[in-house]
């Protein structure tokens, strides 16, 4: 019940109401205009708290405060997660490749989202006398969700409807949908250093055998 639809002051048409005053000390039962006049002289409202109780039961309070403090507890205890649902996946047991694709995409989705699914292969007229064809299909369908559910309830027949459960697989922290991991970035190859920066070859000094054959050529000149 939001503030809002707390009945107050002179909305309270009830004779007589069980009062809580602004101390929240139990007065007991009394009129109701009796305790919307002690309200007034307390400059506060006369809230009915408890309308199902008999008499109702009603406080004197600060309506504004009340209603504040009332949205905060709301927000407090709502629950911002999706609760999870059954979706129904129906396929047949003659259905064609294309057709069974777009329902696995379907079927994926909901799974992905958290949702159990409901598997329904409906059969007609003579398509009854092959159930196996209705266990294929089922069969197909687990091996082509199987990276993203689990079979929580095994195909069954009953009647001209065959069911299967699946439930989502729990997603470790960084995993894509379909179990695939996420790519790696790879790491850039180091650029080539200009040629202004490569090193000069190291001078070759003349072997002390080379220098005295140096000199006699210059005496013979």
């Amino acid at each position: 019940m939001g503030a809002q639809d707390y009945r107050r002051n002179r909305q309270i048409r009830v004779p007589e109401v069980r009062l809580i005053d602004e101390h929240g000390e139990q007065v007991g039962v009394v009129s109701t205009r009796d305790a919307q006049r002690r309200a007034e002289e307390a400059g506060l409202d006369l809230v009915e708290v408890s309308p199902t109780a008999r008499p109702p039961v009603c406080k004197i309070l600060d309506f504004g405060k009340f209603k504040y403090e009332a949205r905060k507890r709301e927000q407090k205890t709502g629950t911002k997660k999706t609760s999870s649902q059954l979706k129904e996946l129906r396929v047949r047991p003659a259905i064609d490749k294309h057709d069974l694709s777009y329902r696995l995409d379907q079927g994926r989705k909901f799974l992905a989202a958290g949702h159990k699914v409901q598997v329904v292969c409906v059969f007609k007229g003579r398509q009854m006398r092959h159930p196996e064809h209705g266990y294929n299909v089922m069969k197909d369908v687990e091996a082509q969700l199987g990276d993203v559910a689990k079979v929580e309830s095994q195909a069954k027949l009953m009647g001209r409807r065959m069911t299967m459960l699946l439930s989502p697989l729990s997603q470790k922290p960084g995993a894509r949908p379909g179990g695939e991991a996420p790519p790696v970035a790879a790491k850039p190859a180091p650029a080539p250093k200009p040629a202004s920066e490569a090193k000069p070859a190291p001078e070759v000094q003349p072997t002390a055998e080379a220098q005295p054959a140096r000199a006699a050529k210059s005496q013979e000149a």
